[in-house]
């Protein structure tokens, strides 16, 4: 199960150490946890069981989430000689996975990415449009660009665009909430439709997929290369269309690329 969840095989882990960083673990905050912030070593140190999601860093360079419990070992004079860590799969990304399934029979997912394509998107939107009317219940887009994009194709070559697309691409499909949706806008755009949230929910939620995404690993040419994305988020309106709401998302994205890429710009 270790080796579905990583992509790592035994072999490639067996035999090395926490601070050798293969998982290169983090948190929420984008903190790296194998610098002071373990709980397997918080456990061991003060005997109290953990359990917490973090984010694990696949072989093939994506973010996905996981579940983590730790647990103390104590000798027959209940002293701490060690701990144990446990890590499962998070049951959303699960339920998400198994909704991509379903949406592949309907030939609306984009075939390089995964992710639904614009199509299926556009529909979503129909709907929680019309659902906001009936109900009021809110709604916002987030918009991400991958920032020097084209940089990355002239100087490694298309073949690694489609990399880093589709390593963004499982980074967002792994994070991503079970009632939320990500889909690919076109070229190296975006769209996610995040249900749910207030103004203050969407900021943390945007700048959570911004660390992630940030502290993806690429490989191409045998370098591990950092991606980034500029992020515009929007809270839906009553008197919005799709091509409105997305019109007003993409503007504040491009406010993100004028301010220096790699940063959230949501409209109050």
């Amino acid at each position: 199960m270790a080796e579905k969840i990583t992509g790592y095989m035994a072999s490639d882990i067996v035999g090395s150490y926490c601070y050798d960083n293969i998982l290169m673990h983090i948190d929420a905050q984008g903190r790296h946890l194998c610098t002071g912030l373990c709980p397997l070593d918080h456990t061991i140190k003060d005997g109290h069981p953990r359990y917490a999601e973090i984010f694990l860093h696949h072989k093939d360079g994506h973010r996905i989430p996981v579940i983590i419990r730790t647990t103390p070992l104590r000798d027959s004079k209940r002293n701490i000689i060690g701990a144990a860590e446990l890590f499962s799969e998070s049951c959303d990304k699960d339920r998400l996975t198994e909704k991509i399934h379903a949406l592949e029979k309907l030939a609306l997912i984009d075939h390089l990415t995964g992710l639904p394509n614009r199509l299926f998107i556009e529909r979503e939107i129909v709907s929680d449009l019309n659902e906001m009317e009936r109900s009021w219940r809110f709604f916002a887009i987030l918009f991400l660009d991958i920032d020097n994009f084209k940089d990355f194709n002239d100087r490694y070559g298309h073949a690694s665009g489609d990399m880093i697309l589709k390593t963004i691409s499982k980074t967002l499909l792994s994070n991503s909430r079970p009632y939320d949706v990500f889909g690919r806008w076109g070229g190296e755009e975006f769209l996610g439709i995040i249900r749910n949230v207030d103004i203050k929910q969407l900021r943390e939620i945007c700048e959570r997929y911004r660390i992630l995404i940030e502290e993806s690993k690429v490989e191409i040419n045998g370098k591990q290369l950092n991606v980034t994305v500029s992020i515009g988020a929007v809270m839906a309106r009553v008197d919005d269309t799709v091509q409105s709401l997305v019109d007003r998302a993409d503007a504040m994205m491009y406010e993100s690329k004028k301010k220096g890429k790699n940063r959230v710009s949501i409209q109050e």
